[in-house]
C-alpha cells in the first residue's frame, strides 16, 4: 500500500471513531508512522484536504458495497434487510459500524467548508440514487 492510501485508510478510521475535531494531526502521524512532511506532501492543504480524501474513499467503498447487495436481491425490502443484517454482524464482530458511516466524521462541524460539504453531498446523492433506482424497479414512484 502506498503512503497516501495508508494515510487515507488510517485517517478514515480515526475520523469515524473520533470525529474531525477529535483527531489531531499528531495522532494521524503516529498511527500512520509518517512524518509531517510526508503528510503535507500528499495533502498540502492539511487536515481538511485529508478529510475530503477520506470522504471520497468512503464514497467508493460504501456505494460499491450497497450496489453489490442491491444487485443480489430482487426487492428493495430484501436488499435493505441484507444491509441491516450486515451492519448487525459488523457491530457484533467489530463493536462498530464505522465502515458504513461518514456523518460521524463531519457532524460536529457546525459550518462545513464548501469542499467538505460538496464531498458529503456527493456521497449522500450516490447512496440516494442507488435506493431510488431499486425502489423504481420495485414499482414505487
Amino acid at each position: 500500500m502506498d503512503t497516501k492510501s495508508l494515510i487515507i485508510d488510517h485517517a478514515t478510521i480515526l475520523f469515524q471513531q473520533k470525529g474531525y475535531k477529535g483527531v489531531g494531526l499528531s495522532e494521524i502521524l503516529k498511527v500512520c508512522h509518517v512524518t509531517k512532511g510526508s503528510l503535507y506532501h500528499h495533502f498540502p492543504n492539511g487536515k481538511e484536504e485529508l478529510l475530503i480524501a477520506c470522504l471520497h474513499s468512503l464514497n467508493e467503498v460504501i456505494t460499491m458495497d450497497i450496489v453489490e447487495i442491491f444487485e443480489r436481491y430482487p426487492t428493495t425490502l430484501e436488499a435493505t434487510n441484507s444491509m441491516i443484517e450486515k451492519l448487525i454482524v459488523n457491530l457484533e464482530r467489530e463493536g462498530t459500524i464505522t465502515g458504513y458511516t461518514f456523518s460521524s466524521m463531519v457532524s460536529e462541524m457546525a459550518t462545513l467548508s464548501d469542499p467538505v460539504r460538496k464531498a458529503c453531498a456527493e456521497l449522500y446523492a450516490k447512496i440516494q440514487g442507488i435506493y431510488f433506482k431499486k425502489l423504481m424497479e420495485d414499482g414505487y414512484s
